[in-house]
């Protein structure tokens, strides 16, 4: 069992099940980036282990359709080639099929539901999805059986008992695997910190309609686009108190369609508009559902609160209500909207001032009951930082689990189970790769680098033209910087760069024109230029000196 992402980290989750030179993989998921990747677009985990296994793959199982479990499936799939089948829940492959076609893969990609409790055999190992509960319809874990015994990849959940589509997690399925016998439980640890039981997403409806009753002027709620069933209880809200609806962003309108043409989602007839006619509604009629609950920069909140939206102005009287907590990480990103939103003069309501938000991650309680009801040999809490693994693991011996049998790993680190026991294999030291628009890199990658080095002290161009014959100075060097912050004497430096390029160049040049190499005077220069910037600034700008013969 080999975690490539998801482990001391809380996204990108995606897993390999090997048995027999086979492989199954469990879910392929992505991060946003932080402030600090310049220009990267996705962080993907790094599968460099699966390149040129692609004959080994016998399925990639999806648990649910959010981007931390589904966002790297069209990478994955262009690195490593197609597998033979792709499983899901129905919605799972409506997200995933509506994404692929974005990306032109949705022909060609083998995507079939597989409905909880029916089994299917692909090389050694047999596959079961089994319904759980969460924050968006159609969550499964995974069940992988094998001659050496089971896992189960439990994927998000909470035990729900009164979820909105009236489906709780299926109990009976769990104690029977207790009874069986489980080799091996990989569990969500996202709440693991959390004494007691999370809300029911049921009773956020009746919150979310206290809030809208006390509104006099718009409202608009940010959520998750893929949680159906939130974004279903601020329609039926709205509904009662006779506002129509607008849903603002791609994403949000492509995932509501998706489930409402799987009869998961529905609205009466008229009650929504178009974003373009908002302004044609009073104030008080209109609800707004909205992208960007953690900030994204591309977001519709985040346009709104930066007044560059097209269809959508904030001004005063507006309420902006996050039915949503920051993911770990983007904390930063969210208190900037918000603090923008407030500067704007609009009203804003978050889970801190209302119950307007329940997680979709069982917390404590709900994890000591799936450790009950399936009985693991072995547990191996997966699905959170290095803090929260931790803390699951002390969940699963305070339920009788021996503390032997309980592996907190990393990523890159494979756990090994067979009929002797369990422990941790060699480390392929799996890290990140990103996406720059649609190339796909290493975090070591030199553009990334110069990214963090010119955002940090900017950059010096230094252009020389030298004289093909002796390598003299043919013109006056150019130099050219950006970025190079609380820079006061310009000119002057400037001056002093040109005399300092100017001795390199005799000094390099002053046995007969011995050496004449181009890319050697480029080395000498960045090393002088770099010397000189740091004495005078005390920063240490990116230099790239060119050097032209002519």
């Amino acid at each position: 069992m080999l975690p490539l992402g998801g482990l001391g980290e809380i996204g990108k989750n995606m897993t390999v099940i090997e048995y027999g030179g086979k492989i199954v993989v469990v879910d392929t998921g992505l991060m946003f980036p932080t402030a600090e990747m310049h220009g990267i677009d996705l962080v993907l985990p790094d599968f460099s282990y699966l390149r040129g296994r692609s004959e080994d793959i016998e399925a990639i199982v999806l648990t649910h359709g959010h981007e931390d479990h589904v966002g790297a499936l069209p990478y994955v799939i262009r690195e490593i080639g197609m597998p033979p089948v792709i499983y899901g829940g129905l919605l799972t492959i409506g997200m995933v099929r509506s994404k692929l076609d974005e990306h032109k893969l949705g022909e060609k990609a083998p995507l079939q539901e597989l409905p909880p409790g029916e089994k299917r055999r692909h090389g050694p190992f047999e596959l079961e999805l089994i319904h759980l509960a969460h924050s968006i319809p159609d969550m499964r874990g995974v069940l992988i059986e094998t001659d050496a015994g089971k896992v189960l990849m439990t994927g998000d959940y909470k035990f729900d008992q009164t979820p909105v589509d009236g489906k709780p997690a299926d109990v009976s399925r769990l104690a029977e695997l207790g009874r069986e016998g489980l080799t091996l439980l990989c569990g969500d640890s996202t709440n693991a910190d959390r004494p007691g039981v999370a809300p029911s997403e049921s009773s956020v409806g009746p919150a979310l309609y206290q809030e809208f009753a006390r509104c006099k002027g718009r409202i608009i709620v940010t959520s998750f686009a893929s949680n159906i069933h939130r974004v279903q209880q601020v329609i039926d809200a709205a509904v009662r108190l006779d506002r129509k609806v607008a849903l603002v962003g791609r994403s949000m309108r492509k995932n509501f369609n998706i489930a409402s043409n799987l009869g998961m989602a529905n609205a009466p007839q008229g009650v929504f508009i178009q974003p373009r006619e908002i302004e044609d509604f009073p104030d008080e009629r209109v609800v707004v559902i909205s992208t960007g609950s953690q900030g994204e920069p591309l977001s519709a909140l985040r346009r709104m609160a930066n007044n560059d939206h097209r269809d959508v102005q904030l001004h005063e009287g507006d309420t902006v209500i996050f039915s949503a907590t920051p993911v770990p990480g983007n904390e930063r990103a969210v208190n900037e909207t918000i603090d923008r939103i407030y500067e704007i003069g609009a009203t804003v309501v978050t889970a801190k001032d209302a119950p307007i938000h329940a997680s979709g991650h069982g917390w404590q309680e709900e994890l000591k009951l799936m450790l009950n009801l399936t009985k693991p040999r072995f547990v191996m809490p997966v699905h959170g930082d290095h803090k929260r693994l931790r803390l699951h693991s002390e969940l699963a011996q305070a339920v009788g689990i021996d503390e032997e049998n309980v592996f907190q790993g990393r990523n890159g680190l494979p756990l090994e189970v067979d009929a002797n026991g369990a422990g941790f294999g060699e480390d392929i030291h799996a890290g990140t790769m990103y996406v720059d628009g649609v190339d796909i890199g290493d975090p070591d990658d030199a553009a990334l680098r110069d990214r963090r080095e010119i955002s940090a002290d900017g950059i010096f161009i230094v252009v020389v033209t030298i004289s093909s014959d002796d390598a003299s100075i043919v013109a006056d060097p150019e130099v050219i910087f950006r970025g190079v912050a609380f820079l006061d004497d310009a000119n002057a430096l400037v001056e002093d760069i040109s005399d300092l390029v100017e001795d390199s160049i005799e000094n390099a040049t002053s046995s007969n024109g011995a050496v004449r190499d181009p890319n050697l005077v480029e080395e000498d220069l960045h090393a002088e230029i770099g010397k000189f910037v740091w004495q005078r600034l005390r920063r240490r700008p990116m230099i790239v000196p060119v050097v032209v013969e002519v």
